[in-house]
């Protein structure tokens, strides 16, 4: 809002009788911020959009600190800013390609995708992992749960991880959790060919406001955040486009029941 407005930190700073380094400090998040001051420098930047405003204030306001703070001191902090992603989204669009998303993995099938981590993990640094994904799915079972709607492509589906009895259990959870009413699985299938994001494991957090929504892309180096509004607008219409070419929900646990069928 600030540079919308060609406005200087040292201006930001005046309207707040604040030291002008606290400006940079208080936009990037690594100090804290209160709602009346959110309002005066929205005000000030010419801001008209309420909802965006009332949504930063609410962010302002502070959050109770969530399950996932006990694993600070045990997991890089993007494990964690993961987890908080998906507990305050609204809704929560995937495609994945060759992994499983995180919250529809069982238990074996993720500590068999931890194994396979070079170099390989200590056990104990495995078995944290393999607890915080499952913890992250508690998001799933909550009164209010985020709207999950998952791309998978028939490759992620034939990923024997653990092997084909463990395989076969992953998918039998896939369609128990498809079945569920906030819940959505497609399946692009190989015959349907190329598709927009083909090489890209995608995460569309949406918030209140689209303006405040977040993208992650998963590498082998971890996670990436992405929340510029010409990248949202790109992987929202590259989303599109790839449920386009999936199938239908229906056709979706048809084509992964006869996967677990031939396992």
């Amino acid at each position: 809002m600030r540079l919308a407005a060609g406005m200087t930190t040292e201006h930001a700073a005046g309207l707040l009788n604040v030291p002008r380094t606290n400006v940079p400090n208080m936009e990037s998040g690594r100090s804290g911020i209160s709602p009346e001051r959110v309002r005066t420098l929205a005000s000030n930047y010419g801001c008209t959009d309420r909802d965006l405003i009332e949504a930063l204030a609410a962010m302002a306001a502070g959050r109770d600190k969530g399950w996932w703070e006990a694993y600070r001191r045990q997991l890089r902090d993007a494990f964690l800013d993961i987890a908080e992603l998906e507990w305050h989204a609204k809704r929560l669009r995937i495609a994945v390609t060759v992994h499983l998303p995180g919250l529809l993995q069982t238990e074996e099938h993720a500590r068999a995708v931890f194994e396979a981590v070079i170099p390989p993990l200590p056990t104990a640094d495995v078995e944290t992992r393999v607890a915080h994904r499952i913890d992250r799915q508690q998001v799933l079972d909550r009164p209010e749960p985020p709207a999950l709607d998952v791309i998978l492509h028939e490759a992620a589906l034939r990923m024997e991880f653990g092997g084909p009895a463990v395989a076969r259990r992953q998918l039998e959870h896939l369609l128990r959790m498809s079945e569920r009413d906030t819940v959505t699985v497609r399946v692009i299938p190989f015959k349907a060919g190329g598709f927009p994001g083909a090489g890209q494991s995608v995460v569309y957090a949406e918030s209140t406001v689209p303006r405040l929504d977040t993208v992650e892309l998963d590498s082998t180096h971890g996670p990436e955040f992405i929340d510029s509004e010409t990248q949202l607008r790109k992987y929202r219409a590259q989303l599109d486009a790839t449920q386009a070419v999936a199938l239908t929900s229906k056709a979706s646990r048809d084509f992964i029941r006869t996967l677990a069928d031939d396992l």
